[in-house]
């Protein structure tokens, strides 16, 4: 029996196929040719050329161009797709300052004192947020950054999928600290009054932890195991996807699995494993 598309999780359908055929295609509606007028004026605040960076998703990647350019010395760029990972070899063939990695960026290993965003969360179906969340805290140094460009509003179909300062703040909050949000007033004109620069750093003190979740089936089934959750002693925040299957939870240290179950084991059809 074929599987209807529908009913395939968008990570699968938005997959290494997907990313590569846009470059294939040429459809790659987002690659603005340059890298953007945010993001330039955030490396150009970066005075450490000695700084691991690390961009995600990272396309054509003119940021990791101009990086190089002011001299940065550390520079490591992933994508799925491996037709603009060959383009990249052949572009930067010989140059040791920076590694191209072809790959799933949440298979991906290293400690970086910076990561770049930049059109890289908004491609993620929004069910990867909490797993996106969870994955920079884990690959990024102690006291280390992440920064870049987040859209400010909605989209009907994505990608890109959009959100809210709101949003991001929540999902963001206990995992980082210091966290700056603020709105771009020098977006490129299709992107204008859409788009928040952000910055933030790793919180060291605590433990993050992404767990699949079967049996919730709405919206206030969510809510109440949400709330459940944030309940045991030590958990800070509580974060759980848009189709209810995996949850981040950030804690003071790692919690307890069992513990984790018994809380939710008034409803026989809840069940948690641990991812990461």
């Amino acid at each position: 029996m074929e599987e209807n598309e529908s009913e395939i999780p968008q990570q699968i359908l938005l997959g290494e196929a997907y990313w590569d055929a846009r470059y294939k295609d040429n459809t790659a509606a987002w690659d603005i040719g340059y890298v953007s007028p945010p993001m330039k004026t955030y490396i150009d605040s970066l005075t450490n050329k000695e700084l691991e960076i690390l961009i995600p998703g990272c396309g054509n990647t003119y940021e990791a161009e101009y990086l190089l350019q002011l001299g940065f010395r550390h520079i490591t760029v992933i994508d799925i797709a491996p037709t603009v990972v060959e383009k990249l070899q052949v572009k930067f063939a010989g140059n040791a300052c920076i590694q191209i990695v072809c790959g799933d960026f949440f298979a991906h290993e290293g400690q970086y004192d910076l990561i770049l965003e930049q059109t890289f969360f908004c491609a993620l179906p929004p069910e990867m947020r909490p797993r996106y969340v969870a994955k920079m805290h884990q690959l990024l140094k102690e006291d280390a950054t992440l920064a870049g460009v987040l859209f400010n509003r909605s989209f009907v179909d994505g990608p890109p999928f959009g959100g809210s300062q709101e949003e991001y703040e929540a999902l963001f909050n206990n995992v980082f600290h210091s966290i700056s949000m603020w709105p771009c007033d020098h977006s490129i004109v299709p992107r204008a009054n859409s788009e928040l620069i952000f910055e933030c750093r790793k919180n060291n003190q605590v433990a993050v932890h992404l767990y699949s979740f079967w049996g919730i089936t709405s919206k206030g089934c969510m809510t109440s195991v949400t709330n459940t959750l944030k309940e045991i002693d030590g958990v800070l925040n509580v974060h759980m996807n848009a189709t209810y299957s995996e949850v981040m939870i950030v804690c003071a240290s790692v919690p307890d699995l069992q513990k984790l179950q018994d809380a939710i084991a008034d409803d026989a059809d809840y069940h948690i494993e641990k991812i990461m």
